[in-house]
């Protein structure tokens, strides 16, 4: 059976459930959510293992916050020895406007403190890393503000069906690969 690590950025706490900043966990917990699985608590994350045709998926969810994710995703890289290119790291994209999802099988943190700290822990930016666009509609100096609020009424729809796409691509990632998997992630646009 061929194994995966699944990991979902994000925040814990109940002031960040559902912002845009924890748009990873949110997408986790809906792969988790459709293949029968539930988190429990684990070593530096909420943890479970989920099967589909013939594959395991461990999805993590880190518990040290989003600007120390590297540590979280080092252990259970290290624990599950999961090679590099079958863990897949899903995180909200600011510079993407909230109809658009990108996939790449590698490239750089583009200033995301979740995917810098990554980086920094295991020494490279050559892991697949599934992009959840945000939009940037916020006055200026409001960032910080602006990714960690809620989503508004009107973007809930385009949110749902996002998630339930990212659910889809994590699965396909696993059935076909990264390549053909890129071709339909990033062509995705609501």
């Amino acid at each position: 059976m061929k194994k995966y690590l699944i990991i979902g950025l994000g925040n814990i706490g109940p002031e960040y459930m559902h912002t845009r900043h924890n748009i990873g966990f949110d997408v986790v917990d809906a792969f988790v959510l459709k293949h029968g699985g539930f988190f429990m608590p684990d070593r530096l994350a909420f943890k479970t293992e989920v099967k589909w045709k013939g594959h395991l998926f461990v999805c993590i969810k880190p518990t040290t916050f989003m600007n120390l994710s590297g540590k979280a995703f080092k252990y259970w890289l290290d624990k599950t020895t999961v090679p590099l290119e079958q863990t897949f790291t899903i995180v909200d994209d600011l510079a993407l406007p909230i109809e658009v999802i990108r996939l790449r099988a590698a490239g750089s943190s583009a200033g995301h403190n979740g995917l810098k700290d990554i980086q920094l822990t295991i020494g490279t930016d050559q892991y697949p890393k599934l992009r959840f666009g945000i939009g940037n509609n916020y006055p200026k100096g409001m960032q910080a503000e602006f990714v960690l609020s809620k989503w508004l009424p009107n973007e809930q729809p385009i949110v749902r069906q996002k998630i339930d796409k990212c659910v889809e691509i994590i699965e396909q990632f696993a059935a076909v690969g990264i390549e053909k998997t890129m071709n339909m992630a990033n062509s995705y646009k609501l």
